[in-house]
Parts: structure tokens; C-alpha cells; sequence
């Protein structure tokens, strides 16, 4: 590729978010780019269940909405030249798929934050509970409403956001040592996140001083 026509870093991340986006929702990657210049042509757009809405246009870039149902994907700008240029969100998801093929189980083991990768699954995990936000409301993709907190949590290893839902986000305090059993390592909102799924499990190990 020409070095005139490579994506720059941030281009390069926004176009990586785009193909995780694509993996994770099971839907072609060549055509979500389609559809997402025609939604940016034509305001909105669909790709299996995901819906594209273009919010704003500006000089250099667009905002763009990305939903499953009633639920928030990711909302984030894209530049013109991306929306302009050769699609190459194929490539992308090719090297992500690349990057986790030899990781997308970590089972039986206890794994640091610092090692965990996008794609593994049903894996174990301890932790300090370093942020709680208060819980929001949001629409599932099952017409229901439910509590969500994008909790943070940290070992010596590093830091990484943890999505808690309904009476999970009570049951924990800040301070508090957890473990995570089958947990599952997702990409969400430009990060890495740590998601239970329906069989994972949440336990406090060790209780903060109350004050």
C-alpha cells in the first residue's frame, strides 16, 4: 500500500473498532463498511441487526450511531478520508482474527488483567473492584430494561472495564477482591471489556472496610 494512502494511527483504530464491531455482531465486515457510507450518503442504514445512523456531518468527519435493537453499540466519529477511501475493514478483521486465534480460550486458568486479549472466553479472573458508577437503564435487544454499571476493576497487572448487571452491581462495594469465573473478554466503546455472559459467575473473595 502506498504510503500516501495508509491510515494514519487514529484512522487505524477507528477502522480496528469498526471490524471488531463487524465480529462481534456476526455480520460481513466489506458490507458494513458499504453500509455505512450509505449511511452516511443516505443519513441510515442496516446490516443484519445492526442499525447505522449518521447523527452529524461535519467539515472532516461524521458521527455515527451504531445500535442492535434498543441497545447502544458504539457512537463514534469517522473521518471523510476513511468514509472516502478503499474499504479495508476485511483486512482489519483478518489481522484481528489472526491476533486471537491462538486465545480465544483461557479455561481453567487464572489469568492477570495485563494478559487478557480480546476473545477469550470462560476463563477466571481476581480482581479489586476500583470503580462502581451508578447504574443506568438501558433497552435490551429483547424489549426489556435492565440496570447496567461499567464497572473498572485492576490487578497488578493493569486495569480494564467490567460491565455488571442488575443484582450483580449490589452485591459488590468498592474495595472489594472478586472473582470471575467464565468470564468472557469482549471489545466495547474502543476498549477491552470483561463480560460474564450467561455462565459466568461473580463472587466477593474479600470484603473492603466498611467505614
Amino acid at each position: 500500500m502506498p504510503l500516501s494512502s495508509m491510515p494514519s494511527y487514529k484512522e487505524g483504530r477507528i477502522l480496528e473498532n469498526l471490524a471488531r464491531i463487524a465480529m462481534l455482531h456476526k455480520v460481513d465486515s466489506n458490507e458494513f463498511f458499504d453500509r455505512i457510507v450509505e449511511a452516511w450518503n443516505h443519513d441510515g442504514s442496516e446490516c443484519g441487526q445492526l442499525t447505522v445512523k449518521c447523527r452529524k456531518r461535519t467539515r472532516n468527519s461524521a458521527i455515527f450511531l451504531f445500535t442492535n435493537g434498543r441497545e447502544v453499540v458504539a457512537q463514534f466519529p469517522i473521518s471523510n478520508a476513511i468514509l472516502q477511501g478503499k474499504n479495508q475493514l476485511g483486512s482489519y478483521t483478518e489481522t484481528i482474527l489472526a491476533r486471537t486465534s491462538s486465545v480465544e480460550n483461557f479455561e481453567g486458568v487464572t489469568s492477570k488483567i495485563g494478559d487478557l486479549k480480546v476473545g477469550m472466553k470462560r476463563g477466571s479472573l481476581k480482581a479489586e473492584m476500583l470503580e462502581i458508577p451508578k447504574s443506568r437503564v438501558v433497552y435490551t435487544r429483547y424489549g426489556t430494561t435492565a440496570c447496567v454499571s461499567n464497572a473498572l476493576i485492576r490487578d497488578e497487572t493493569g486495569s480494564m472495564k467490567m460491565s455488571l448487571w442488575n443484582p450483580q452491581i449490589d452485591m459488590v462495594h468498592k474495595g472489594d477482591v472478586v472473582d470471575v469465573r467464565n468470564g468472557e473478554v469482549a471489545w466495547f466503546s474502543g476498549e477491552r471489556q470483561l463480560r460474564l455472559g450467561r455462565s459466568g459467575s461473580l463472587s466477593v473473595i474479600e470484603c473492603a472496610q466498611r467505614l
